[in-house]
C-alpha cells in the first residue's frame, strides 16, 4: 500500500530531479504543494501543521520546537549560504562601519528570519555589538505565532519597502535579500563581504544553514519508511546535478555528522538572541528515524 504525504519543498538545483519527478519514489507519494516560494509557506507549515513533510528555516523550526509544536529535523539541508554580503548600507547617506550600529536603525524582513539571525550573531561575535541596543525596524512578524518581538524591534511603515527606507536614509543598514541587486547606491556595510564571508567560514568551520526539513512527529513514528525515502530522493537529486562541486562551497551537506557542526552554531545563535529559551542538543532535534539518516 502506498503512503500519500503531503509535501512542501523548493525547486533548487540540489532538489530539481526529485521536485520535478525525475526520480520516482517507491512505496511512497509525496503531493507537494503548490508553491512557487517556500518560505512563503512557513506560517503554513508551523501554525496549521499543513504538511506532513516541509522545508523549513532552521530558526523557525527551533522556534516552533520551543513552542511545542509536534515537528522533528531531516538532517538534510536544502540550502545554506554565507549571509555577509546581504547587510547593506547607502553610502550616500555618511561612512558606516558594521561596529557603529548600536543606537542606529536596521531594517530587517522579520526578527526571526534566519539570515537575519546569522547576521546578528556575527555582529555580537566579530563586532561587538551589542544587539539589544540595535533598534531592529521589521516587516513581518515571526512565523511561529506564540513568538513577541522584543521591544528595541519595532514595525515598518505601511507601503514602503526596505529599499526605500535605506535610499531615504529612515534605516541605517538593512539585510537585503537581493544584497546589491537591489538597488546601485547600496553597499555591503561589511567591508569586502566575499572575502570576509569566506574567513568567517574558514575560523568557524560553519555553513549557514537556512533551510532544512522538517517532518510531523506522527508522520515520523507512522510512516518511517516513507521519510527514509524522502530522504533517499533528496540525496540521489542532489547526486543528479552534480553537487558538490570539487573546490566549492557544499551548501547543502546531508546527513547529523556533516550537520552537527552546523546545527551546534544555529542553536547557540538562536538561543544568545533571545529566540528559544534554552539550548537545545543537536541530537534532541530528530527521533529515532530521522536522526540515523546519512548520505
Amino acid at each position: 500500500m502506498t503512503t500519500h504525504l503531503q509535501a512542501l519543498l523548493g525547486n533548487y538545483p540540489n532538489t530539481a530531479a526529485f521536485r520535478q519527478g525525475r526520480l520516482q519514489p517507491s512505496g511512497a507519494h509525496f503531493d507537494f504543494a503548490d508553491v512557487k516560494t517556500p518560505h512563503t509557506a512557513f506560517k503554513r507549515a508551523v501554525r496549521g501543521l499543513e504538511f506532513d513533510i516541509c522545508e523549513l528555516a532552521i530558526v523557525t523550526f527551533l522556534m516552533a520546537k520551543a513552542h511545542g509544536k509536534p515537528l522533528v529535523l531531516m538532517s538534510a539541508v536544502i540550502f545554506g549560504r554565507l549571509p555577509h554580503k546581504f547587510l547593506m548600507y547607502n553610502p550616500e547617506r555618511g561612512p558606516l562601519s558594521p561596529g557603529e550600529l548600536e543606537g542606529k536603525r536596521v531594517a530587517i524582513r522579520s526578527s526571526s528570519v534566519t539570515t537575519v539571525t546569522w547576521l546578528r550573531g556575527i555582529l555580537a561575535r566579530d563586532y561587538g555589538i551589542d544587539l539589544a541596543k540595535v533598534r531592529w525596524v521589521a516587516f513581518e512578524d515571526a512565523h511561529v505565532a506564540e513568538y513577541q518581538d522584543p521591544p528595541n524591534v519595532e514595525r515598518a511603515p505601511e507601503g514602503r519597502t526596505m529599499t526605500d527606507l535605506l535610499i531615504s536614509g529612515d534605516v541605517d543598514a538593512g539585510v537585503v535579500a537581493e544584497g546589491a541587486g537591489s538597488d546601485p547606491r547600496l553597499r555591503t556595510l561589511i567591508p569586502d563581504a566575499a572575502n570576509a564571508a569566506l574567513d568567517w567560514h574558514k575560523r568557524m568551520g560553519v555553513l549557514p544553514i537556512n533551510h532544512m526539513v522538517a517532518v510531523k512527529a506522527t508522520v515520523s513514528q507512522k510512516h518511517p519508511e516513507a521519510v527514509r525515502e524522502f530522504y533517499r530522493l533528496l540525496v540521489e537529486s542532489k547526486k543528479a546535478a552534480g553537487l558538490p562541486v570539487a573546490g566549492e562551497l557544499d551548501t547543502c551537506p546531508m546527513g547529523l555528522a556533516a550537520n552537527r557542526r552546523n546545527l551546534e552554531v544555529a542553536i547557540d545563535f538562536v538561543h544568545s538572541q533571545g529566540l528559544i529559551p534554552r539550548r537545545y542538543t543537536v541530537d534532541e532535534l530528530f527521533d529515532d528515524v530521522t536522526r540515523p539518516l546519512e548520505s
